[in-house]
């Protein structure tokens, strides 16, 4: 009984400790995209191999390790409980952050990048498997609405303490040494009773590969992984090229992409707030997603017609941009309460991990496009692309509002 009045306030300290754990996240992955060019500096690559080379390698070595990260700690969650999960990753990352901060070869960075990514990989979707199962389904849009919030933040105190600092090394150390102090908060995390109560079953927990053995349900997974499609379109090409597409459009002023890229999570946050808070008040996913899938269609619309503007009004539809792809919320909410407790685990960690991962992808297809094209008009069809797929996803995809999530996929 005591636990589940815990339970009740949607600022239990699950919630809390699965906030500051994905804010953690977010800080370390966006603090390598900030500390990658002086970090390779000192280290001693010229700047073709920071621009490609090495400095490419080191980007898809950390993506290796969320992708393998994201199979294996979703599994864990599954078989082991949400805790174990929430520890281990932590632990792990926490170790990689510190770990970073000593590297004095590129052999030393790509081992500790692969495994920074691999302990990152578990946080988000265990965290949401959580709170998604302690807090009543009336609640829980609101407890996974303030863990994304919180996270997503993580990326402007990144912005903002590298700027203070200026040290990367120490950068890295603070990192991990949040994270490690985390840990301590954790301890008094109790785990899912939901989770407990398949446990004490014979059901079988967290097979990835029966994901894809059943036709509805794979139908079901790639739904859910394709809804994010969008917000790595954004991030990753749009924000992360924004000084290239600037100087394209002949924008005043210089566009830096680490001043683009906080400016761009600065409204993710807000967004993230704003479609967890939607979404209860219609009570409804799916209604929230194809809003924000039309305002992130209209917002690049403008971003790319952006010819001759100023500074202030390029980084504004940057901060714009953020906040219409910043579904994040909904999107990985959807995809905890789209499957069974015995595969949840498994669903959340995987799916914003194999999101992420597609971002290699659009960047091959927008390349590819160039060959063809201009670079505005590449930016243009691959944002027909990825986001006409999510409205579609969204149009079909179940809704999953006040749904019931105490019951198993049969495995």
């Amino acid at each position: 009984m005591k636990t589940e009045s815990r339970s009740v306030s949607i600022f239990n300290i699950a919630v809390i400790v699965a906030s500051l754990g994905y804010f953690v996240d977010i800080y370390d992955l966006l603090l390598f995209t900030i500390v990658r060019v002086p970090s390779l500096k000192e280290l001693g690559l010229p700047q073709s191999e920071i621009d490609a080379g090495a400095g490419l390698l080191l980007i898809n070595i950390q993506m290796l390790g969320l992708l393998v990260g994201g199979i294996f700690w979703g599994i864990i969650g599954d078989k082991k409980g949400r805790l174990s999960v929430l520890f281990g990753s932590i632990l792990i990352y926490s170790v990689a952050n510190i770990a970073n901060g000593f590297v004095h070869s590129i052999n030393g960075y790509l081992l500790w990048r692969f495994v920074a990514g691999f302990g990152l990989a578990g946080e988000l979707g265990a965290g949401i498997t959580l709170v998604s199962e302690i807090l009543p389904k009336e609640k829980r849009g609101y407890g996974t609405m303030i863990v994304a919030t919180v996270g997503v933040s993580g990326a402007v105190a990144a912005n903002l303490i590298a700027k203070l600092v200026e040290n990367w090394r120490i950068c890295y150390f603070i990192g991990g040494g949040l994270g490690l102090a985390l840990l301590i908060l954790r301890v008094s995390v109790m785990e899912s009773q939901m989770f407990n109560q398949v446990k004490a079953t014979s059901a079988a927990r967290g097979s990835f590969f029966s994901l894809f053995t059943q036709k509805d349900r794979f139908l079901k997974y790639l739904k859910c992984l394709l809804l994010g499609t969008p917000t790595w379109f954004v991030v990753g090409i749009l924000i992360a090229f924004s000084n290239k597409f600037a100087a394209i459009m002949q924008v005043q002023g210089s566009i830096n992409p680490g001043d683009a890229v906080a400016f761009c999570y600065a409204g993710l946050t807000v967004g993230d707030f704003a479609t967890g808070y939607l979404s209860q008040v219609w009570k409804s996913r799916r209604k929230v997603m194809l809003l924000f899938l039309v305002f992130t269609a209209i917002m690049v619309a403008i971003y790319l017609n952006m010819h001759g503007a100023t500074q202030a009004a390029f980084y504004t539809v940057c901060t714009l941009l953020g906040f219409s792809v910043g579904f994040w919320t909904i999107f990985v909410t959807i995809a905890a309460e789209s499957f069974g407790t015995n595969l949840r685990a498994t669903v959340a960690t995987t799916v914003p991990n194999f999101a992420r991962g597609m971002l290699p992808l659009i960047s091959i297809l927008f390349i590819k496009t160039q060959n063809y094209f201009t670079f505005l008009q590449s930016g243009a069809i691959v944002a027909v692309i990825c986001i006409g797929i999510a409205v579609i996803t969204a149009w079909k995809i179940e809704e999953t509002f006040g749904k019931d999530l105490n019951y198993l996929e049969e495995i």
